[in-house]
């Protein structure tokens, strides 16, 4: 008789080390987990491949400014040889504090796991403090492995500038608006790039044929960029390969004619290495010198489309591809030709081509016109990147974003816009034909960028990284001086041509503000018109409402309550399906969202209504890299809830914050949180055929508990009995069949709303709706089983 307390006891002991250990493993697992996410490790052979390929996509924009730099910066001739030695102190200085120190080192740090850019940054902040104005994320959006962020002490300046940020809602506005700014500014780099790059290489041919006219340098320049967009659909794995050996050979060719034009012409060149001549350049030109900043600026554009296509390498494949060609080519180069300009200063507009030795003028002007071109690869790249970001927070009309590799999720292809950019650097090409006003719209897009860089990198260094505000004004100090004197001197310009990238800015800023407001408005509405637990506890039986064979999969924009759209469905149609499952597909400010980890799946009302929520988040690296058979995911998803339910305590849709407690994991990629009596799973492995089905799982975690009581025993058969006619209706239900239900919401503004809140909405939105891809392109819902469920509302 005393044998049963003693085996109950140890038993007891026995299920307490089971949990412990449990508990470690998922620790264990836990941690690394979140290592692979945080923690990208590549292996050298891998490093030096990337380093290479990245020349081919991150740095041709860069390398190809010595084409035009001089002439732009002396566009009427040079009157003192000292003022190349000034310039040239200027470039040498501007290279190494912008590129070199600013991006390489410091902001290529604050790039989101791999991702760079301004939304990039942005998102980083959006984590970090509450700063988004889509407030669409729920408490579980923080147990991401991918979701990081820092707490902080109420008293550190962290604190206060969270508190400082997140206290008003024009702040919020203010910062989204300055991303924007900046976001649009690349994508007008993006198009200016791509005509000064291949009109200044195709301009090398009037060099040995003086005579020719400009009509036909601008021919060859629209048929190179049609060319160039026309193989943006290969990919950039395959693009980098094909381009990086021609940017590897520009680079080395131009470092190796400046070392030789050094040499050749004027070695006392090299004192421009003594910031000296720069005062000495401003004092003896003083406006003109200011003015000429805006053609010294060219020499560090495309840093960029350096930042924004990050997502494409690695940080230090960038790094080394940089600071080991990049950086000492460009400086042998630029040197070269002051030395060659000061010899010969009526050659100024020229100046490249004409320091190139006889013997290979044609092989240097075949590598400079490929070059030219990869020079546009590196911001077209950067314009599919930014838009992809911008995508998945909101601020852009849908358009199709094409992965272009399966190994590297943030190669992309957009065929939309890199239609939209081949017309537009054609229009630019041919309405200018001059290179110098051309010049003067490309500085001014660049130094806006790199000003918005500059004061999102102030937020980013206290918040995310802590760092002490000596070391933010430093750094905002030496940015600034560089790029506030840039700033004020394309400024000069603005009728020069420096109007085309703000025309084309303030294009893509209406249509994303646009855009982005209207979103914001649809989801209020949705948040403040959903249905209460209340009415949907009223559906039973005996009130009118026919429940029909089958599944009905509503798509919501909300992750909690029960849309408007059902009601109103069901109120102008009184039927609905057997099982109704609402779901929510949103994106988070994170790079991406681990498959084990993607669905979150929850009952609302009892187990006799068989309504579901499944919520199906995204990172912006994900956006579009949906599962070929959604449906299929959404339905596995479900099922596999049903079998786990019976280990989650309650089945209410509670909005409660309550603290969270871990369940004890049954086994494989599952890991259940339970907030009170709102209890959520998140899902790996679904469809992975190497693991034993979760039934199996259960019944094997049962068990090992099966000695401890008869009675918890036979409470567990009747509850995998109940789980087991439930998934037998569930099956049942999708072989009557399954229909996608989606909201076709039309916004119009107010009867009494102003002129501009009414041509915004009724009209750029209404016309972006239409032109933009449908929610069914987006869920890859199949048309036969598509059902649209049309609603107004006023703004």
């Amino acid at each position: 008789m005393a044998s049963g307390p003693v085996n109950q006891e140890s038993n007891r002991g026995s299920m307490w080390e089971l949990n412990q250990n449990l508990d470690q493993s998922m620790d264990e697992e836990a941690g690394k987990l979140r290592n692979m996410y945080t923690e990208k490790k590549f292996s050298a052979t891998l490093l030096m491949r990337l380093s290479f390929q990245s020349l081919g996509v991150v740095f041709g924009d860069l390398g190809t400014s010595p084409l035009y730099v001089f002439y732009n910066t002396f566009p009427h001739g040079i009157e003192d040889a000292e003022d190349v030695i000034g310039a040239l102190s200027l470039i040498i200085y501007s290279l190494t504090l912008i590129p070199l120190l600013k991006y390489v080192l410091v902001v290529l740090r604050a790039n989101d796991n791999g991702q760079g850019g301004t939304f990039a940054l942005y998102s980083l902040l959006c984590r970090h403090a509450k700063v988004n104005t889509i407030p669409n994320q729920h408490r579980t959006d923080e147990q991401l492995t991918t979701y990081s962020r820092h707490t902080y002490d109420e008293k550190s300046l962290a604190a206060k500038v969270k508190r400082w940020l997140e206290s008003h809602a024009y702040k919020m506005n203010a910062l989204l608006i300055l991303v924007l700014l900046g976001t649009c500014m690349a994508i007008g780099d993006g198009i200016l790039t791509p005509v000064i790059s291949v009109l200044s290489a195709s301009g090398g041919i009037k060099v040995d044929h003086p005579n020719l006219s400009n009509d036909v340098v601008v021919l060859v320049a629209v048929v190179l960029l049609i060319g160039l967009f026309s193989m943006q659909h290969c990919g950039t794995d395959k693009v980098g390969w094909l381009f990086a050996p021609i940017v590897l050979l520009w680079f080395l060719l131009i470092g190796a004619i400046g070392a030789l034009n050094i040499w050749k012409y004027d070695s006392s060149v090299l004192k421009a290495f003594s910031p000296i001549y720069i005062y000495r350049y401003f004092r003896r030109g003083k406006r003109d010198s200011w003015v000429s900043l805006g053609g010294i600026l060219l020499s560090i554009t495309g840093t960029e489309a350096l930042f924004a296509d990050l997502c494409h390498f690695p940080v230090l494949a960038v790094q080394i591809s940089f600071t080991l060609i990049v950086f000492p080519c460009l400086l042998l180069a630029y040197t070269g030709q002051a030395a060659y300009i000061i010899r010969n200063t009526e050659h100024v507009s020229d100046a490249f081509y004409r320091s190139i030795p006889d013997g290979i003028y044609w092989p240097m002007f075949i590598v400079a016109t490929a070059a030219a071109i990869v020079a546009s690869q590196a911001t077209i790249s950067a314009t599919f990147s930014i838009i992809k970001q911008a995508l998945a927070l909101g601020c852009f009309p849908r358009v199709k974003v094409v992965h272009t590799s399966k190994t590297f999720l943030g190669q992309i292809y957009i065929p939309d816009i890199n239609w939209v950019l081949m017309v537009l650097c054609i229009a630019v090409t041919v309405g200018f034909k001059n290179q110098s006003q051309i010049g003067n719209a490309y500085g001014t897009a660049v130094v806006i960028v790199m000003v918005v860089t500059t004061f999102l990198m102030i937020p980013i260094m206290l918040l995310v990284w802590r760092s002490h505000w000596i070391l933010v004004s430093i750094f905002t100090a030496l940015s600034l001086l560089v790029e506030l004197p840039y700033l004020c001197a394309v400024l000069f310009k603005i009728d020069q041509g420096g109007w085309v990238p703000l025309v084309i800015a303030a294009t893509f800023l209406i249509i994303m503000y646009v855009w982005h407001y209207s979103t914001v408005k649809r989801y209020e509405f949705e948040v403040h018109s959903r249905v209460s637990m209340a009415w949907v506890l009223g559906l039973g039986p005996g009130l009118g409402l026919v429940r029909v064979p089958g599944i009905g999969f509503v798509y919501t924009e909300l992750a909690s309550g029960v849309p408007h759209i059902f009601s109103h469905f069901i109120t102008h149609l009184p039927a609905i399906h057997s099982v109704v499952v609402f779901v929510c597909v949103k994106y988070l400010p994170v790079y991406t969202v681990p498959m084990e980890e993607r669905f979150l799946v929850k009952r609302i009302g009892p187990k006799s209504f068989h309504m579901f929520r499944c919520v199906v988040r995204y990172g912006y690296k994900d956006l579009h890299k949906k599962d070929d058979d959604f449906e299929k995911m959404l339905f596995d998803s479900l099922s596999l809830f049903v079998r786990l339910e019976s280990m989650m305590n309650g089945y209410s849709d509670s909005e409660e914050s309550l603290p969270p407690r871990r369940i004890e994991k049954p086994a494989g990629d599952l890991a259940c949180m339970e907030y009170g009596n709102d209890s959520t799973c998140t899902f790996s492995s679904i469809l992975d055929p190497t693991c034993s089905t979760s039934q199996d799982l259960i019944v094997n975690s049962q068990s090992s508990r099966q000695e401890n009581s008869t009675a918890r025993s036979s409470d567990r058969t009747t509850s995998q009995a109940a789980v087991g006619d439930e998934l037998e209706f569930l099956n049942r239900c999708k072989e009557a069949g399954v229909v996608h239900i989606l909201g076709n919401t039309i916004v119009r503004a107010r009867r009494d709303s102003g002129i501009v809140k009414k041509i915004a909405v009724d009209y750029v939105y209404a016309f972006l709706r239409r032109i933009c891809r449908e929610n069914t392109v987006m869920f890859n819902v199949p048309h036969e089983s598509l059902l649209n469920v049309g609603q107004i509302f006023y703004v």
